[in-house]
């Protein structure tokens, strides 16, 4: 008699745009290279809502949604040789495959197998997840909406002992992004003047990332008024609604200069946002730009004499530029040290059946952080 599938619960999408459903998933079988992970933990990402208002195109329907999130690995496929069932995981929404160009060169963030990100499959091209006999994608090659999920070993990193699902989730693309925004990508430096643009899961791990690296003005910038008061508690010396105020106060902190570095995290980019920050720096000074907005929009309204005149620099960045497989540990380390702050990044935990209300809130602007624990574990607060 054939083995009944494996099935799970799971917010997918079913069209773009669309909105996010509860779906009974079957997993699949991991094949070689993979492994089964049972999700605990998800975080509340607004790239996932950029797949659900179709800001960012994806290439699979339905689509399985959730890029942030830790577990414990249950099954493990042919071949691999990172994990081993029983090991805590928390997922990373860029593979490391070790072996490719970029990889050898020590920009794990850039992988390969990236490309297939959109795409929700596996490292090989196929898909394991179906949904109502339907093959299925899975956000980033990983689907943390899902209560298990196969996916490849590549894209799960080992957590230590003594830190709970919920951290290492935040982690694992919120904070390591927010975090190596400032301190890779601006390469934030003792003294130095830093607006950060949008305060929420990314952002205030920017702003905790400049205070670690010793910025004498950490400046925080955002139309929430709950959010400009938590921003202290994470690094920020001051705190604005617009970014007008915040690029005045830059210049009387640096006698007329602008700031070192302007970060921006908003969760809905414009070219607008953009160009405030350019505004807002000095003469060779640096914008990272962290959010992403419509895939399709193109164009700056900045001055290109002004650029190539004043040194100025646009730089992008995937991931904090990290390398996940270190990026992740070191700082769940710090934070079980006492140095990274955490668990007060969440504002409300969700049930799986709360995903829609927890968007809400996301949008609205009510939540830094949200998290949805899977499971027995689910519940509001």
């Amino acid at each position: 008699m054939p083995n009944t599938p494996m099935t799970a619960r799971a917010a997918a999408i079913m069209e773009q745009p669309g909105s996010w459903r509860i779906v009974d998933v079957e997993p699949g079988e991991p094949r070689t290279g993979e492994v089964l992970v049972r999700f605990r933990a998800a975080g509340l990402c607004h790239s996932d809502a950029h797949a659900a208002s179709g800001a960012m195109p994806v290439s699979k329907l339905p689509l399985i949604g959730g890029h942030e999130g830790a577990g414990v690995v249950e099954e493990v496929g042919p071949g691999v040789d990172r994990l081993a069932p029983g090991d805590r995981v928390a997922a990373q929404f860029v593979p490391s495959c070790g072996r490719c160009p970029n990889c050898r060169r020590g920009r794990m963030n850039m992988c390969d197998l990236a490309m297939l990100g959109l795409a929700g499959s596996m490292a090989d091209g196929t898909y394991r997840a179906r949904v109502d006999g339907r093959e299925a994608g899975q956000m980033t090659m990983l689907g943390t909406f899902a209560e298990r999920a196969v996916v490849p070993q590549y894209s799960l990193v080992p957590i230590p002992d003594g830190v709970s699902f919920e951290a290492a989730a935040l982690v694992s693309c919120g904070v390591l992004t927010g975090w190596g925004s400032a301190v890779n990508a601006a390469g934030v430096g003792a003294g130095d003047t830093v607006i950060v643009m949008g305060t929420g899961g990314v952002g205030m791990n920017a702003l905790q990332g400049a205070a670690a690296r010793g910025a004498a003005h950490v400046i925080a910038v955002d139309p929430v008024p709950f959010k400009r008061e938590a921003a202290r508690e994470f690094g920020a010396t001051a705190s604005f609604a617009t970014m007008a105020e915040a690029a005045d106060h830059a210049r009387l902190a640096t006698g007329g200069q602008g700031a070192d570095s302007a970060i921006v995290c908003v969760g809905n980019l414009d070219p607008g946002h953009v160009a405030e920050a350019v505004a807002a720096i000095g003469r060779g000074s640096t914008v990272v730009v962290t959010g992403i907005g419509d895939a399709a929009e193109v164009g700056l309204p900045i001055s290109l004499w002004e650029l190539a005149m004043t040194e100025k620099r646009i730089q992008g960045t995937l991931y904090g530029t990290h390398t996940p497989g270190d990026g992740i540990p070191r700082l769940l380390e710090m934070y079980k040290a006492g140095r990274l702050k955490l668990d007060e990044l969440i504002t409300r935990r969700y049930k799986l059946d709360e995903i829609a209300a927890a968007y809400e809130d996301l949008h609205a602007g009510r939540i830094i952080r949200g998290v949805v624990l899977h499971g027995d574990e689910g519940a509001a607060s």
